[in-house]
């Protein structure tokens, strides 16, 4: 059979869907390739959520294209995700050597049009529709492959769409509306997984927390996510829960309450700020005040005083003062995040921000976005120092990403730790102690009660 390739762009939703579609590939015979240059099929996963994802995209489906056309013109070459839900046919128009566009309720259609368009039963297939219940169609992992030979993590999608309308958000119009999976459904595949190994599960969804907000009643004063939370709790020998991304929104007290009351979900939330800005933030269409989420801080802390907290943060929205920066800035220091993805403000086409007055000048988002940036990473190196000579539980995940030779695991808080260690470590719960710390990584040595 053909070989794949599958290059991913975007979160962790996207790294989801491909892992999928992979394994579908997978399961019909078709080999993963180590690189596009040996692929008989070339599939990009694409993001549009910014810009420069976009663009990143399309031109390397250019280069791609071009570079295939001259040396191996029968490569089959696609686009998947949320650029091809968006743009459609408007893709094969621009790059006549694309031969397959599927958006995003879609993806367990990619394995049978691939088999089409390879057997030459169809030219090129364009497929951006709705299709009802694709939400609980992402159900296939690769745990098993060479890069995963012992996987110990897993992402599991909870659900699909936004309602949210951001005004500075194309999500929802390229996942759609929301749609939750059934609570059982998603504890079988969690057992599933534990079954073969995994000990952590990530939950995923575009706004978690928003999970079966229509369809399942709060039972006992719980909501459905908190419902479960619960249920996947129960699943024995799984170590850790982890979910994301929520909205500010989703916090009520019983989501607070859960980080007391179930011990496998880590102290650790993503909590996307946005702005620190009352002004931007109703701009934005967020839903909260700045006050609303400082509050939401300070209930978790009351429960975990050192919870691993990060965010995102847009610079440069259409209309942001000098005095709205100033409050985003003031919000990073006062919360001090472990972590902050911070992004320049893009225009995306159709969402309200883009047409609105005062879009900023891109040397002015900037520097913004410098500025920012510089307080993030000082805080969250400080705060880094700080665990030096501690010792603290991590899971341990695999081999370091940047040096093979060495281990690497997560603390519940979720920041990174390298060490040395042996394959026989993978996959336990370990305690190590921090000997240095860098800005974004923490290095340890195994406590000794561990070496037993």
């Amino acid at each position: 059979m053909p070989s794949v390739f599958l290059k991913t762009y975007g979160c962790q939703m996207n790294e989801r869907d491909s892992e999928a579609v992979a394994a579908q590939l997978v399961a019909k015979g078709y080999a993963l390739a180590a690189s596009e240059a040996v692929a008989d099929v070339v599939l990009l996963n694409t993001c549009s959520v910014r810009d420069n994802a976009e663009q990143k995209a399309l031109s390397k489906m250019e280069n791609l294209a071009g570079q295939f056309r001259k040396q191996r013109p029968g490569v089959l070459l696609g686009f998947l995700g949320c650029m091809a839900q968006s743009r459609g046919r408007e893709l094969i128009d621009q790059l006549p050597d694309v031969d397959l566009v599927v958006g995003t309720q879609k993806f367990h259609r990619v394995a049978d049009y691939v088999d089409d368009l390879l057997a030459g039963r169809r030219d090129k297939i364009v497929d951006t529709e709705e299709e009802r219940g694709s939400e609980a169609t992402i159900k296939e992992h690769l745990l098993n492959g060479a890069a995963k030979a012992k996987a110990v993590t897993a992402f599991v999608s909870i659900m699909q769409g936004c309602n949210q309308y951001c005004t500075f958000c194309i999500v929802p119009y390229t996942r759609g509306l929301e749609r939750s999976r059934m609570i059982e459904d998603i504890v079988a595949e969690c057992r599933e997984l534990v079954a073969r190994g995994v000990k952590e599960i990530t939950l995923l969804g575009q706004i978690v927390t928003s999970f079966g907000k229509r369809d399942i009643p709060e039972r006992e004063g719980k909501s459905a996510f908190v419902q479960l939370l619960d249920a996947v709790h129960a699943i024995e020998g799984l170590e850790r829960i982890r979910f994301t991304s929520p909205h500010p929104k989703g916090y009520g007290p019983d989501l607070v309450e859960a980080y007391a009351r179930l011990p496998k979900l880590v102290e650790s939330a993503h909590l996307p700020v946005q702005s620190g800005s009352d002004r931007v933030l109703k701009l934005m269409h967020r839903g909260y005040t700045r006050a609303r989420f400082l509050e939401i801080i300070r209930q978790l802390r009351a429960v975990h005083p050192e919870m691993g907290l990060t965010t995102d943060i847009i610079v440069g929205f259409p209309g942001e003062t000098d005095a709205d920066f100033a409050e985003t800035l003031s919000l990073a220091r006062e919360v001090e995040f472990d972590n902050a993805f911070v992004f320049k403000y893009s225009p995306r086409r159709d969402t309200p921000a883009a047409a609105m007055p005062n879009q900023l000048p891109e040397e002015l988002i900037e520097a913004r976005h410098a500025q920012l940036l510089a307080v993030i990473n000082e805080i969250a190196e400080r705060k880094n120092k700080a665990c030096e000579g501690r010792v603290l539980q991590i899971l341990v995940e695999g081999p370091s990403r940047k040096n093979a030779a060495r281990l690497e695991g997560r603390t519940r808080a979720n920041k990174i730790v390298v060490f040395e260690g042996s394959e026989r470590h993978i996959g336990q719960l370990m305690d190590v102690k921090i000997t240095h710390a860098a800005p974004f990584t923490l290095y340890g040595d195994p406590a000794i009660l561990n070496l037993n």
